[in-house]
């Protein structure tokens, strides 16, 4: 049976955020709201929590794990970022983008694209992921949570623990934060590239 917290969207309480964090470093599978949507996530060097989150999802082999950072800094630690790409991350981070980009060797190879080496990466703007990156202190390997036969994220977290109270082992009440999944863009070739339009605005990239 999951723990469920309910944690205030503008003014996350330090204690609770604290609570989150340790069950996230002792192997514990958390979701929690972003500024695009519910995502679930765990440990970076968890592998058997990923593998967990895979059976909730029924996800392939095939499917990116995204690492959620606090910063364009954190972000610099697990991809190669060139001046370019830089410059469009400074300006979409905080938001609801994701984007591939190189994967530096930081990052586990089971997370990297297999054939070019990419990871997904993004910056939040949620107080209450933030919360919990600033207390952990690196990334949170994540993936929306869609559950198996759906096509959008799950918004409300009571539904959430209905269906999931037995399977993960915290659920974070947000509040309701969307149901768009996040915009991604590939940087991995030098240019961007818009592969899913979502809730971020990329009509810059001429999408």
């Amino acid at each position: 049976m999951s723990q469920f917290f309910q944690i205030h969207p503008d003014n996350p309480q330090p204690r609770l955020v604290s609570q989150a964090v340790d069950i996230i470093r002792d192997g514990g599978l958390v979701i929690y709201p972003t500024d695009s949507s519910y995502a679930i996530g765990c440990h970076l060097g968890d592998k058997d929590a990923m593998e967990r989150i895979r059976r909730i999802r029924q996800l392939d082999a095939r499917h990116h794990f995204t690492l959620v950072c606090r910063d364009l800094s954190e972000i610099a630690t697990y991809a190669k970022v060139d001046n370019q790409a830089y410059r469009l991350l400074k300006s979409l981070t905080p938001g609801p983008y994701t984007f591939l980009l190189p994967a530096t060797h930081e990052v586990p190879r089971r997370l990297q694209h297999a054939k070019r080496k990419t990871i997904g990466l993004r910056v939040p703007d949620h107080r209450v992921a933030q919360a919990l990156l600033a207390e952990l202190g690196e990334p949170i390997m994540s993936s929306t949570l869609i559950l198996p036969g759906a096509e959008l994220p799950e918004t409300d977290a009571e539904e959430i623990r209905d269906r999931l109270d037995k399977l993960v082992d915290l659920i974070i009440d947000g509040g309701n934060c969307g149901f768009e999944p996040t915009t991604v863009i590939d940087l991995a070739s030098g240019v961007a590239e818009v592969l899913r339009q979502g809730k971020g605005d990329a009509s810059m990239l001429g999408a």
